[in-house]
């Protein structure tokens, strides 16, 4: 196994790439598939384009191309999946070297392998036969609990290994039939990247940190651990929900509430006095984020665009710079990015869980714990 370093990687740039670019207008399948036949046909062909070189960034390939982010990050997918590049975070898309297995890059177990397994199971579970329509994508997300946009990849990574079929009607929703049964369903480790921080961010809790000490930030953390802010923000709201951190507003932040081999149970004072959500007053941009969070899983699809900040001020009657602040927030947390130029604008690149409200902390000096508690 082999493990890469950016800065000893050739970057392609995307004035290195020559030729037509794809016509996206009216195929026959869709833009991602169609994108990814395109980077496959430039990997094969330009000289520029050796194994081990990192292939231009998400959004350069989007602006050339005038698509969103998210369509470039299926058609990546897609061409992953053929077995054409690697993707790494913190590093890029890394060109693979097909005549060498040992410069594979080391991955987790992904989403979308596991909802892969899922779907097998499901159609198996349900008696589908070749020629079987599945239902919508959507149907088959609550069916198996899985975000809509994972089972969309997992779809079409089955339809490249000829277990499905698309008619490309409505590519986003419907049409997928069952072409092929001979498939096995695989014992794969169910284990995330998300899952395997958690666990780095216990042993770095218990080897460097003692109980009230504060956590370093997101961004620190995810240099620490060559992560993605995104991966670090999960990452600790599941330490959080599970009782070893504590997340206060201001300059109190995250703090070690007990640590992570103490499995007793007990509430500590300093705990005890913040209200659960509700009972508690948000903040104006917290009320827009969890609202636009909602929006997102409600109505929008990786790739596509947000009203603008000044429409949704309208809409929801509250200020642009609330607006702009609950879009940063987001944009921080991994589930929105910004484009410049003729196709700019907010675009959607994650869908949010939506969940119940967890505590929202206030800021109260400890030292009215225990008057509050007498």
């Amino acid at each position: 196994m082999k493990f890469f370093e950016k800065s000893n990687l050739e970057q392609i740039n995307v004035s290195d790439i020559n030729g037509e670019l794809p016509n996206l207008k009216n195929i026959k399948e869709s833009k991602a598939v169609t994108i990814g036949k395109w980077l496959t046909n430039i990997i094969d062909n330009n000289k520029k384009v050796k194994p081990n070189s990192l292939l231009p960034s998400k959004p350069s390939l989007a602006y050339l191309l005038g698509v969103s982010t998210g369509t470039i990050q299926n058609a990546l997918r897609y061409i992953e999946d053929l077995g054409y590049v690697e993707s790494k975070q913190c590093i890029g898309t890394i060109v693979k070297d097909r005549n060498n297995n040992e410069t594979q890059v080391r991955k987790l177990t992904s989403k979308r392998d596991i909802t892969v397994n899922k779907i097998k199971k499901y159609i198996v579970d349900k008696n589908y036969s070749i020629g079987s329509t599945l239902p919508s994508v959507r149907q088959i997300a609550e069916d198996i609990d899985t975000s809509a946009n994972t089972v969309r990849l997992s779809l079409e990574y089955l339809h490249i290994n000829n277990i499905l079929e698309h008619k490309f009607k409505n590519s986003d929703e419907t049409g997928w039939i069952v072409k092929s049964l001979d498939f096995n369903i695989e014992e794969i480790e169910n284990s995330t990247l998300v899952q395997k921080v958690e666990d780095d961010l216990k042993s770095y809790i218990t080897n460097n940190l003692k109980v009230g000490d504060r956590i370093p930030a997101h961004g620190d953390l995810s240099e620490k651990l060559s992560v993605s802010i995104k991966t670090i923000h999960d990452a600790l709201k599941n330490l959080i929900d599970g009782g070893i951190l504590l997340a206060k507003r201001g300059r109190y932040g995250t703090t070690v509430l007990k640590m992570p081999n103490d499995n007793s149970v007990a509430i500590k004072k300093e705990t005890s006095i913040f209200a659960p959500a509700p009972e508690t007053a948000f903040y104006y941009y917290e009320k827009t984020q969890n609202h636009i969070k909602r929006m997102i899983a409600e109505n929008y699809e990786i790739g596509q665009k947000l009203p603008s900040i000044t429409e949704l001020s309208k809409q929801l009657d509250l200020s642009p710079n609330t607006i702009r602040k609950a879009f940063h927030n987001l944009s921080k947390e991994g589930y929105l990015a910004f484009s410049r130029g003729r196709y700019g604008g907010t675009f959607v690149i994650d869908i949010p869980e939506i969940e119940a409200e967890t505590y929202k902390w206030l800021a109260v000096n400890p030292k009215y714990t225990e008057t509050y508690k007498s």
